[in-house]
């Protein structure tokens, strides 16, 4: 896997893979950027959403056309100092529609275990909640 990241100045960079699909990252105003793309550690958390969303559709198959909304939030604490790596991760997930809890669960978990890239190349440790119908529901096995 291979992507391109082209500097556009200042401390903006766009990246951009194979296909032609580009995100724009910036440093974000109070670090000495602009602020017009989002900064590389927020593209470090979507692209962890970005996967367990994709794992997460897939894996909920037999559920798809009862799901009505997926939305997956990321929140990283970081490092004091330099490296500013994260030192944790949490990942709320939000499904609403006729799906049961363990379908859920089971989704956040294969999808972290087993199928997400991003969530194995991480360091963090990595906590989840998911919100069902606008409801947390807890991890019943």
């Amino acid at each position: 896997m291979k992507v391109s990241t082209k500097w556009e100045g200042n401390l903006a960079f766009t990246m951009t893979n194979p296909d032609g699909n580009q995100v724009r990252m910036d440093a974000r105003k109070e670090a000495g950027g602009d602020g017009t793309g989002a900064s590389p550690m927020e593209t470090v958390l979507g692209g962890l959403a970005g996967c367990m969303g994709i794992d997460m559709y897939m894996i909920l198959k037999p559920y798809q056309d009862k799901i009505s909304r997926m939305e997956i939030d990321t929140d990283g604490e970081r490092n004091d100092t330099a490296p500013k790596f994260f030192t944790a991760i949490e990942v709320t997930v939000h499904v609403d529609g006729d799906v049961p809890a363990s379908r859920v669960w089971r989704a956040v978990k294969l999808s972290d275990e087993k199928y997400c890239s991003v969530a194995n190349s991480l360091k963090a440790d990595l906590s989840y909640k998911v919100i069902l119908n606008g409801e947390e529901v807890s991890d019943d096995k």
